[in-house]
C-alpha cells in the first residue's frame, strides 16, 4: 500500500535517513525487539490516546473510532523497519501504518504528544505484565514446593549446618523453607508491582503537556492505579528496571542455593533423591554415572538474573536525570531477556520438583549412622540429670566420642559409658540409659522438637497449611491486578466503538 504521504520528512531539523550501518547495528534490531515485545502495548497506549483526544474535542468521535480501528490491525507483520519511511522507528511506522487507512486525515491526531512518555508507558506496561507473569509461574513451582513438603514431612533425614551432618530433619521441612522464600519473594513482586504501578503517559517529552490531559483517566483505562505525579519522573526514571531485576537477582540466587542442595543429595555419596530417566545425562566414557544435568543448568542460569540486574544498574549509573536513549533503551536491553530466564528457571524446577523422588532408605541409613542426637542428649542431661547446660555439652560430646573409638553406632549405646564420662567430669548419674535414648531413635528425634516452625511434622503440617492459604491470597491478588489492566483496555475499546 502507497503511502498517502509519501517521503515527507519526520523532522525539519534533520532531512536525511538513517544510514545503513546506523540502521543495521542498532536502529533495526531495536524495531524487533519493540516489535515483539512492545508493539501491543503501543497500540492500546494510541486507542487511550484517541479517546482521550475526543474527550478534549481536538477529534472528533467518528475520527476517534476510525483512528481505533485503524489501531486495532496492527500487529509486528504489519510494520516494517523503513529508514526512508519511517527512521526504523517503531511509533512512526506505526503513525505511517494507521495514516494509510484513514478515509481521509486527522490533522490534530498527535498534536501536543511525545515520543518520551509513550516509550516510558509502553516499557512500563510490558515489565508489570511480565512480572505478573513470572508471579504466577512463582506461584505454581512453591505449590509443587509445598505438596511435595506434605508428602515428605514425616520422612527422616539429616540436615546439615557448616557442611556436616548435624540434626534430624525431613524432607517436608526443608521444602516448607523452600516454600516459605517462595511467598516472601512473591510478596516482594506484589509489592514491586504496586509501587511502579503509576502511569507515565501525559508527562510529555519531560515538562508535561500543554492540552488538559485527564491523566488520571488515561492512567485508569490502561490499567494503571495511578498516574505519575511528577512529569519528570515519569520520562526520566527507569528505576523500575533495577527494582524487578535485584528482585530477581535475590530470588535466582536462593534458588541456586536449593539447587546445590538438590545436586548434593542427588551425588552418589548420599543418594537420598532420584528423577526419572528423562530428566538424567548420562557420561560417555563411565557407564556406572547416571547425572542430573538439569539441576547445573538451573543452578547455572540463576547467575544469569543477577548479572541482569547488574547491567540494569551500570546503564543507568551516572547519567543525567531526564529522559536518555542510553538509559530508556540501552539500559533496559536486557529486561525481556532476565524475564525469558526466571521463566525457563521456574519452568525447569517446577519439573523436577514434581517428578523428584526421596529415597527414604538411604535418608534413614545416614541418620540411624551419625550421632544426630548430641544437642538432644545434653538437654536431658541438663533436665533429667541437673548437670549444668555447658558441662552438659561435654560430656555428651566426650561420650561421643569416646563411643565412636569404641566402635559403638549410635543405635548400640553404652550407658556405662556415659556414666563413667559422666563421672570422670565431676557428676553422678542416675539414669543414663534414659537420657541415651536421644541419640538411638530416629524417628523419635524427628519428633522431639516442640517449638513452633520446627522439623516436628506436626509442627511442619501447621506451617503448610498457612502456606496453602498465603498462595491462595497472593493469586487473588494478582488476579485483581489482572482484572483492572483488562477492564481499562475494554473500556477504551468500548469507548472507540471497536468491534460494533
Amino acid at each position: 500500500m502507497t503511502d498517502r504521504t509519501g517521503s515527507a520528512p519526520l523532522s525539519g531539523r534533520v532531512g536525511g535517513s538513517p544510514s545503513a550501518l546506523w540502521h543495521e547495528e542498532v536502529l533495526g534490531p531495536h524495531f524487533r525487539y519493540e516489535a515483539t515485545n512492545l508493539l501491543p502495548w503501543y497500540v492500546v497506549i494510541e486507542k487511550v490516546l484517541a479517546a482521550e483526544y475526543a474527550r478534549l474535542g481536538v477529534v472528533t468521535d467518528a475520527e476517534a473510532r476510525e483512528l481505533g480501528q485503524a489501531l486495532h490491525g496492527a500487529d509486528a507483520e504489519a510494520l516494517v523497519a523503513d529508514p526512508s519511511a519511517n527512521m526504523s522507528d517503531i511509533t512512526f511506522a506505526l503513525e505511517r501504518y494507521v495514516e494509510q487507512r484513514l478515509t481521509r486525515p486527522v490533522p490534530s491526531w498527535h498534536v501536543d504528544r511525545s515520543r518520551n512518555d509513550l516509550q516510558a508507558t509502553a516499557q512500563l506496561m510490558f515489565g508489570r505484565q511480565e512480572l505478573s507473569r513470572v508471579a504466577g509461574m512463582l506461584g505454581d513451582f512453591g505449590e509443587a514446593v509445598r505438596r511435595l513438603a506434605e508428602s515428605s514431612r514425616e520422612t527422616p533425614m539429616p540436615g546439615h549446618t557448616h557442611f556436616q551432618a548435624a540434626q534430624i530433619i525431613s524432607p517436608g521441612f526443608y521444602l516448607a523453607a523452600v516454600s516459605e522464600q517462595v511467598l516472601h519473594t512473591q510478596r516482594r513482586f506484589l509489592s514491586t508491582y504496586d509501587g511502579l504501578d503509576a502511569c507515565p503517559l501525559g508527562s510529555g517529552a519531560m515538562a508535561g503537556q500543554e492540552l488538559d490531559w485527564d491523566r488520571d483517566r488515561m492512567a485508569r483505562l490502561l490499567g494503571f492505579r495511578r498516574a505519575q505525579p511528577v512529569a519528570l519522573t515519569g520520562v526520566a526514571s527507569r528505576g523500575w528496571v533495577a527494582e524487578v531485576t535485584a528482585e530477581m537477582g535475590i530470588l535466582g540466587v536462593a534458588l541456586s542455593r536449593f539447587a546445590t542442595d538438590l545436586l548434593t543429595w542427588g551425588s552418589s555419596e548420599f543418594g537420598f533423591i532420584d528423577l526419572p530417566d528423562e530428566l538424567c545425562g548420562i557420561s560417555s566414557a563411565m557407564p556406572q554415572k547416571k547425572n542430573f544435568p538439569v539441576l547445573e543448568r538451573i543452578r547455572g542460569r540463576t547467575a544469569h538474573l543477577s548479572t541482569y540486574h547488574l547491567d540494569a544498574v551500570l546503564g543507568q549509573r551516572n547519567t543525567p536525570y531526564t529522559n536518555l536513549v542510553e538509559v530508556g533503551k540501552e539500559a533496559g536491553a536486557n529486561l525481556a531477556t532476565a524475564y525469558g530466564t526466571l521463566r525457563s528457571v521456574l519452568r525447569l524446577f517446577t519439573e523436577v520438583v514434581e517428578r523428584l523422588t526421596f529415597r527414604a532408605d538411604r535418608m534413614r541409613a545416614a541418620c540411624e549412622r551419625e550421632y544426630l542426637g548430641g544437642f538432644a542428649l545434653a538437654n536431658d542431661l541438663t533436665l533429667r540429670e541437673g548437670v549444668p547446660w555447658r558441662r552438659a555439652q561435654v560430656v555428651a560430646g566426650a561420650y561421643i566420642v569416646a563411643a565412636m573409638e569404641a566402635g559403638l553406632s549410635p543405635d548400640k549405646p553404652d550407658p556405662e559409658l556415659l556414666r563413667r564420662v559422666a563421672g570422670e567430669r565431676g557428676f553422678t548419674l542416675t539414669d543414663p540409659g534414659a537420657a541415651l535414648n536421644a541419640v538411638v531413635d530416629v524417628d523419635a528425634g524427628l519428633r522431639r522438637p516442640a517449638s513452633a516452625g520446627s522439623a516436628d511434622p506436626d509442627a511442619t503440617a501447621a506451617v503448610l497449611r498457612d502456606q496453602e492459604a498465603e498462595y491462595g491470597r497472593l493469586r487473588k491478588e494478582w488476579e485483581l491486578r489482572a482484572a483492572r489492566v483488562g477492564g481499562g483496555l475494554t473500556e477504551t475499546d468500548r469507548l472507540l466503538g471497536i468491534g460494533r
